[in-house]
């Protein structure tokens, strides 16, 4: 027999061949509903219709839209599913570097989410590894044998002599296989020969027993009736059937198993004096190894980081990951990116030239007849008597922002952990009336001329030719939550007591609560109460000429209690109040100078 034939006797050629009834698809059900997925810090939660099906978790913009496939897909083989610890309806499931952020109605439907989830990741269907049963084929050796040479020979290349030692069993193991062929053959011949001598003793005997008287046997000896002998069975020849010498070929097969041993022997001896190097070089490979790895989850943990940074755990909340120090950079950078964008866009655009009739001067003499006129008349009131105080006394007013004309004062003020202060700044502006800076800045048909923190607004209700309630959102400073505003603004001229006092003119915007405009989770609703308190000075023309703008002078008084609510720290809306409020002054005073230059004056 072969040396292939001997390796093969196992196995048949069927077994070779991949059976269609050993593969058995083994798979869940398909599971698909909505939930809402965290796209980004502007857009934040999205509703999307989510499908789960053969182990991947895909999602699309809406269920009428699955035919034009899907937006994004994750193998569920190696994700990482967490519920989160303080939002009982999220989950977050990760895999490597990437992160879906999902949100289901309630948590209960989170719960069913993630136990379809985990029961696909545990059979995770037809063609994955785990599904493919095999019953009872044994692969054949052939492959395995055809390629011994090779792999033996190559298993171990740490030194020459051992390598030798080895090729000597290639050698060693190619003459006992020879061997054994020939000594298969000289026992097959042995056996034929055997059974042709028990065919021929069967036909002597047969033949001795109808011829008796003339045929007699004597031992290995038959003598005939004329009295002559013949050998009866022919023994082999020393050089055996085939002329194979058979004692010679077993001395050379037990030359050949002596040298076997005594080569294993050898590169036992070889191998456990390698030991020892060998240990040590395993030892350094793997202290190698785990530095590397260290490394790795290092480097991984931080671009993780830096991935995840955006998302709805690095915002402002009660359970933020980003600490105040990390918040305050990122607002502050967000702003630069906004003050770089507003310049862009005013070097770009051409103010339209709006002109909006002006109401007889009358109109703002009273605080009208609608249903909140009472409370219009008490904030203007407590505005007149207390914004215009001086901020010396016992009133703890900080001086924070001095440049030029104008100066900025804080009251530092918390209430449960958050800031209140109350801001108050006085400017100076040449060639404005009161009158014309209140229009300007009460107007909403001239808010986004000037005011770059907006991003909409709209008027929910007009109450008076001199009062509305008016909605607006801010833009969002990420990390930051959007805040929105719902508020009454109010526009009157302060009748003078006696004709030495100037002409004063207010702005009050105070929270009030709206049915058309009720909170809604995607801003913080921040509380305010504002007022813009403007004094017109007119220094006499000389001679006989007419008052221009070159003898205005107006003193605007402008103070802000706000109450932004949500989580963010007290310094980083400390440090933003100080940033923000003197380069909205300058740039409203320069707006309403560049508005009203070369018109009428309108007092």
């Amino acid at each position: 027999m072969s040396d292939n034939q001997s390796w093969n006797s196992s196995g048949s050629e069927e077994d070779l061949e991949p059976r269609e009834e050993y593969l058995h698809p083994v798979g869940v059900a398909e599971f698909s509903g909505v939930l809402s997925k965290w796209t980004n810090y502007i857009h934040g939660w999205q509703d999307r219709w989510v499908v789960l099906k053969n182990n991947t978790l895909s999602y699309y913009k809406s269920q009428d839209e699955t035919e034009y496939g899907c937006r994004g897909s994750l193998c569920l083989s190696k994700a990482v599913i967490t519920p989160h610890e303080f939002d009982e309806c999220r989950l977050d499931i990760s895999v490597n570097d990437s992160v879906w952020y999902l949100r289901a109605q309630d948590p209960e439907h989170r719960n069913r989410w993630i136990d379809s989830i985990e029961l696909h990741k545990a059979d995770p269907g037809y063609g994955s590894e785990s599904s493919l049963r095999r019953h009872g084929s044994m692969l054949s050796l052939t492959s395995a044998t055809s390629g011994y040479s090779a792999t033996s020979t190559s298993s171990f290349k740490k030194g020459h002599s051992l390598t030798e030692k080895l090729a000597e069993m290639e050698t060693f193991r190619d003459i006992l296989c020879r061997q054994v062929d020939t000594l298969q053959k000289y026992f097959d011949g042995c056996a034929d020969a055997v059974s042709k001598d028990e065919l021929q003793r069967d036909k002597i005997v047969e033949d001795d027993e109808d011829d008796f008287p003339n045929t007699r046997t004597d031992g290995d000896f038959l003598y005939n009736h004329n009295g002559s002998k013949e050998k009866l069975f022919q023994c082999l020849s020393p050089k055996g059937i085939n002329g194979i010498d058979f004692k010679g070929e077993a001395i050379t097969f037990k030359a050949t198993t002596a040298g076997i041993l005594a080569t294993l022997s050898h590169c036992i001896d070889l191998m456990v004096k390698r030991e020892d190097s060998w240990q040590k070089r395993v030892d350094k490979e793997m202290e190698k190894r785990r530095r590397i790895e260290d490394g790795y989850k290092c480097a991984l943990n931080e671009l993780k980081k830096k991935s995840h940074f955006g998302g709805p755990d690095y915002e402002e909340g009660p359970n933020s990951l980003i600490n105040e120090e990390e918040f305050f950079d990122a607002v502050e950078a967000a702003l630069d990116r906004q003050d770089k964008i507003e310049e862009q866009s005013q070097t770009e655009k051409t103010r339209v030239q709006r002109s909006t009739p002006v109401p007889p001067e009358d109109v703002y003499s009273s605080s009208g007849s609608h249903r909140f006129s009472n409370k219009v008349e008490e904030m203007v009131q407590n505005h007149i008597t207390y914004s215009l105080q001086d901020v010396g006394g016992d009133a703890n007013w900080q001086l924070v922002v001095e440049e030029g004309e104008m100066k900025v004062y804080r009251r530092e003020v918390e209430e449960n952990g958050i800031v209140l202060d109350p801001l108050k700044a006085t400017i100076s502006v040449k060639g404005v009336t009161g009158h014309e800076l209140c229009h300007y800045f009460w107007d909403t048909a001239y808010r986004n001329d000037w005011e770059t923190t907006i991003e909409n607004f709209n008027v929910v209700e007009t109450l008076s030719d001199n009062a509305a309630i008016v909605y607006q959102t801010h833009k969002r400073v990420w990390p930051a939550s959007q805040r929105d505003v719902l508020y009454l603004s109010a526009m009157r001229k302060i009748v003078a007591n006696n004709e030495n006092d100037p002409d004063t003119w207010l702005v009050c915007n105070f929270s009030v609560d709206h049915d058309d405009a009720q909170p809604s989770s995607r801003c913080v609703r921040a509380k305010i109460n504002i007022a813009m308190i403007c004094q017109t000075l007119v220094s006499p023309p000389e001679g006989d000429k007419e008052i221009g703008r070159d003898n205005i002078l107006c003193k605007i008084t402008y103070v802000a209690n706000v109450n932004p609510g949500g989580w963010a720290p007290a310094s980083v809306l400390r440090a933003v109040a100080k940033r923000e409020y003197p380069k909205f002054l300058k740039r409203f005073t320069s707006y309403v100078q560049e508005k009203t230059a070369g018109k009428p004056i309108l007092f």
